[in-house]
């Protein structure tokens, strides 16, 4: 098992490695914006480029002919001597990228959204805002989930299983983001009962409770509808098995063979979708936090992307690329945890 894990973790970072340098390569082919801000801040901006390797700057005497540069930053003091910046080629600049983050852990400077700060350092603010959200979307929807499909495995084509599924296929068909605009009008905009946005960190501790409500409910219902599924169709495969009515013959209720027996069966494919789901959760809350103006990484990656900030982009895509690639892993060794008789990477 452990010989197995160490495998895949090499194969994980390089899968990363793969993915994060193609994603580098293509992103430099893309136009890039000057950075905002005043011309001090650019120079900043640029000079920090300098110092990391991606650009150079062009020798330039006043009075002289000014030679070709990518990029100009007039200088305050003496507008008729500007700075005069080239980028390097695209493939150097990958090299010091590479050198950057293996040497200095350095990913990089926002040139948009926060000029001048370290991409790492931004995200590294947004990143808890997500991760609280989504966890409190698990800690709703994993229970709930469980609950109503072992209720709806236990009431097998009755009045109850029939309205467990319909409104499960609801919720799995309707995009959350059609949830959120609902719940909005509804509990925010009609009733006032909710806020409409995401309140501030100077807000009060009731106000901010209330505005995980929303998004929370939103991440959840969709979750719970497929957990409720999943729950119901192997739970009411396993009650058929020849296992479940031996135990039945013993003396065992209904309920008690469920819930001692056919349930713990019913984890091994539950579990690693509990963990898979988180996941998921992480990539579909980019549509509700910008919906909703949540600071998290998901509209961080949504602006990074419309106002050209490519350093924040990367990063962001980075934290994805290894969160899914160690929840693989994770995923496969929780099997052997559920069910004891599964070994990963055992010989034959």
């Amino acid at each position: 098992m452990w010989r197995y894990i160490l495998r895949r973790i090499g194969l994980i970072f390089v899968t990363a490695f793969i993915i994060l340098s193609l994603t580098y390569l293509l992103m430099k082919l893309l136009p890039m914006d000057k950075p905002l801000g005043r011309a001090d801040v650019q120079l900043a901006y640029y000079e920090n480029q300098v110092n990391l390797g991606y650009m150079v700057r062009v020798h330039y005497e006043k009075g002289s002919p000014r030679p070709a540069s990518d990029v100009i930053v007039v200088n305050e003091l003496d507008p008729s001597q500007p700075y005069l910046y080239n980028a390097v080629p695209v493939f150097q600049q990958y090299v010091s990228w590479i050198k950057n983050i293996f040497t200095k852990w350095h990913w990089g400077t926002s040139s948009v959204i926060e000029p001048g700060s370290p991409a790492m350092l931004v995200i590294r603010r947004r990143l808890p805002v997500s991760l609280k959200l989504n966890i409190w979307a698990m800690v709703v929807s994993v229970p709930l989930g469980f609950l109503f499909g072992i209720w709806a495995a236990l009431k097998k084509n009755t009045l109850t299983d029939h309205i467990i599924t319909i409104v499960t296929m609801v919720f799995i068909s309707v995009p959350s983001f059609v949830i959120i605009t609902f719940l909005m009008k509804w509990f925010g905009f009609d009733t006032n009962l909710l806020p409409t946005q995401w309140p501030s960190v100077l807000a009060p501790a009731w106000e901010r409770f209330k505005g995980y409500i929303i998004p929370v409910a939103c991440l959840s219902f969709g979750t719970i509808a497929g957990f409720t599924r999943m729950t119901r169709a192997e739970l009411t495969e396993i009650m058929s098995s020849e296992f479940l009515l031996l135990a039945r013959t013993k003396g065992l209720t209904k309920t008690q063979s469920v819930l001692r027996h056919a349930l713990r069966n019913a984890l091994v494919p539950l579990v690693p979708m509990i963990i898979g789901q988180f996941v998921g959760l992480l990539g579909g809350s980019m549509v509700l936090e910008n919906l909703y103006g949540i600071p998290g990484i998901g509209s961080l990656f949504t602006e990074g992307i419309t106002q050209k900030d490519y350093n924040l982009v990367m990063v962001v895509m980075s934290v994805y690329t290894m969160i899914g690639l160690f929840t693989t892993l994770i995923v496969d060794v929780s099997y052997g945890i559920v069910d004891p008789r599964i070994r990963m990477g055992a010989r034959k």
